[in-house]
């Protein structure tokens, strides 16, 4: 069965390669994993849930009401930078069409040469000079192209992402050039609301201790209890993260070059990106233009589909054809033929006339001496019905 292409427009997002997952028609993006950053969702949603119904209806009569509104504002900007941090792209690069894909391996041989058999062919890298520092551009085969300073290749996500920090499962997508800002803003807004709750819930376990005893809190705000053990469990981690995280910006350093060592000093490397100075280093970092997506997630883009001939063109003949049987004398001569499947007299007749007769043109044409008619030997049949046939064909042929 043959197939004919038809051309339809998709969004670029649904064509896009990785390990993405993408939602509202291409303005969310996210990591397939999404399992630990539900567990984020939940673990923040519900102590401060709990933290709005025990604690802040008692502290904001007996201590002050101020205390409530200024957690629903820390609460909310917590969760505004966490879904701008996990719905957002972090930077991924395009892959390398096919044709530039061909170019470069061509400009890759032609450079290396031909490479013997059984040697291992040198490392697919470039050298750049950045501010008096030699950065080494590697090669990435999945996207087929040189990365740019900087840029890693994620393998959970799937993609090449410029200044690849890391892939941060609590928050369900990588961490990279465009949405590192407010990932360290999330983490330090998170550590601020973690301290507030944490903090508040042992003042509100205080003052009620004051009248009816520490024990008897205890067993009266359960609720609390839970909160004190999430947030002395969760401050730890969150509050290190925050500072690792504000070490790095002051040296202009991500968490993929610490861990690798790029830039420790050794052989006299030094940080080309650095300027030297604190300030200017975390104003790059978090003040520093907003980059925009080279993806275009919902742009417009043509899509061929093979469909089948059969199903593309409509039926030609609606009103099918009548098939006719053909029925023949049996083989055998003593066979038995059905009553309804012999040929009548008459019809054989009709259709041995129908041979005979002229036609026009042949008429028009000299009649040419005719040879005598050469006699038939019909074979004997069983049935006596048959014998009247046979002698009547004869006769029409005589005639």
């Amino acid at each position: 069965m043959s197939a004919v292409m038809m051309t339809r427009k998709v969004r670029k997002w649904e064509k896009l390669p990785g390990k993405n997952t993408f939602c509202c028609d291409g303005r969310v993006m996210m990591a397939r994993q999404k399992g630990v950053f539900y567990l984020t969702l939940f673990l923040i949603v519900g102590t401060c849930s709990l933290f709005f119904a025990f604690e802040c209806p008692y502290l904001a009569i007996h201590l002050s009401p101020a205390i409530p509104v200024f957690a629903i504002l820390l609460f909310f900007f917590v969760m505004a930078m966490l879904l701008r941090t996990s719905f957002s792209d972090p930077g991924v690069l395009l892959r390398a069409l096919p044709e530039e894909a061909t170019f470069i391996e061509m400009e890759i041989e032609a450079t290396n040469g031909n490479v013997p058999a059984g040697q291992r062919p040198p490392p697919r890298i470039r050298n750049v000079q950045i501010n008096g520092q030699i950065v080494k551009l590697k090669y990435c085969y999945t996207c087929k192209i040189f990365r740019p300073p900087r840029a890693s290749h994620c393998s959970i996500c799937d993609n090449c992402v410029d200044r690849f920090d890391h892939h941060c499962p609590w928050v369900g997508n990588c961490v990279g050039k465009r949405n590192y800002r407010y990932f360290y803003l999330f983490t330090l807004s998170l550590s601020l609301l973690t301290i507030y709750i944490f903090t508040f819930n042992i003042v509100h376990v205080v003052m009620r201790s004051v009248n009816s005893g520490f024990v008897k809190t205890l067993q009266d705000t359960p609720g609390t209890v839970l909160e004190v053990l999430v947030c002395f469990f969760t401050l730890w981690s969150v509050v290190g993260l925050t500072g690792f995280h504000t070490y790095l910006i002051s040296l202009n350093q991500t968490t993929n070059e610490d861990i690798k060592g790029s830039w420790s000093g050794k052989n006299r490397v030094q940080n080309p990106y650095s300027h030297k100075n604190i300030i200017n280093n975390c104003c790059e970092v978090l003040c520093g233009p907003a980059y925009p997506s080279v993806l275009d997630r919902r742009g417009l883009m043509r899509d061929d589909l093979p469909v089948p001939t059969s199903a593309a063109e409509p039926a030609t003949n609606s009103n099918p054809v009548p098939q006719t049987t053909k029925t023949t004398a049996p083989l055998i001569p003593n066979e038995h033929t059905p009553d309804d499947a012999k040929p009548s007299i008459a019809d054989s007749a009709i259709a041995q006339a129908e041979k005979r007769s002229p036609s026009p043109r042949e008429e028009k044409m000299p009649s040419l001496p005719k040879s005598p008619p050469t006699p038939t030997k019909v074979p004997p049949l069983a049935s006596p019905e048959t014998d009247a046939e046979a002698s009547i064909i004869a006769k029409v042929k005589a005639l």
